[in-house]
Formats: C-alpha cells, sequence, structure tokens
C-alpha cells in the first residue's frame, strides 16, 4: 500500500517538563504541536524556536505528515513505514493524531528518510 507523505517545513523540537507543569503557551506556537501527559513526564512537540533557553529538549527535527484521513479500520500504517525507516537505520519519533500519523525524524537524516520511503512506494511531497 503507497502512503502520500509531506515534508513539513519547520524543524521541531522534543522536550520533556514535569508531570506537574502546566502547558506553556509556547508549546502551542506553530501549525503542528502535540502534547501528552503521563504519571512521569509533559512531553511536547513544537516548534523549535520556540522553546525557550533552559527546558530540556531534543532539537533538530523534521516531520512527515501521512495523508489523511487515516480510517481507524486501517491496520498497520506505522508498522509499515517505521519498518522502511529501520531498515536504513533512521530512527524516528511517532506522534499519530485523531487522523493520521506524523514520523520525526533527525533532520541530518531526513534525505535517507525520504529516498527509503520513495524506494518502498510511498509519494513524498516536499516543499
Amino acid at each position: 500500500m503507497g502512503l502520500t507523505l509531506h515534508v513539513l517545513e519547520e524543524r521541531f523540537a522534543v522536550c520533556r517538563l514535569a508531570p506537574s507543569d502546566p502547558v506553556p503557551l509556547w508549546a502551542w506556537s506553530g501549525a503542528f504541536a502535540s502534547v501528552t501527559r503521563t504519571p512521569a513526564e509533559l512531553s511536547i512537540v513544537c516548534l523549535a524556536s520556540a522553546v525557550p533557553d533552559g527546558v530540556a529538549r531534543s532539537d533538530g527535527w523534521r516531520a512527515l505528515q501521512v495523508q489523511g484521513p487515516l480510517d481507524f479500520s486501517l491496520v498497520g500504517i506505522l508498522a509499515a513505514l517505521s519498518a522502511v525507516l529501520a531498515h536504513v537505520e533512521v530512527s524516528l519519533f511517532a506522534v499519530s493524531t485523531y487522523d493520521t500519523d506524523y514520523l520525526l525524524v533527525r533532520e541530518g537524516e531526513l534525505g535517507k528518510a525520504v529516498a527509503a520511503l520513495r524506494g518502498a512506494g510511498h509519494e513524498i511531497q516536499e516543499g
């Protein structure tokens, strides 16, 4: 099954705050943001440029958005995409929403990820 993925232009950071911290306003900047709270952490994916100094973060992430919406009855979307990336040794950070999935890869590995996904029959739209 060939999927269509869109490469988002922005650079993202994955941040970690204390589980009891309020969600900061900077987390919501940009067109894409993800906030997840667990008993162990508050995890935020947002524009790297919005994160203030002093926040625990991992910078240098680019995002590929799977064209959706994806029906909940579909099986193996993330498994298929992550297997392609694992085969070429590209690690990923996945974010799922109600309508679709996002694959975040290190900016330095974006070209390798795009080439591998295209080679596996997926359409990648850049720009």
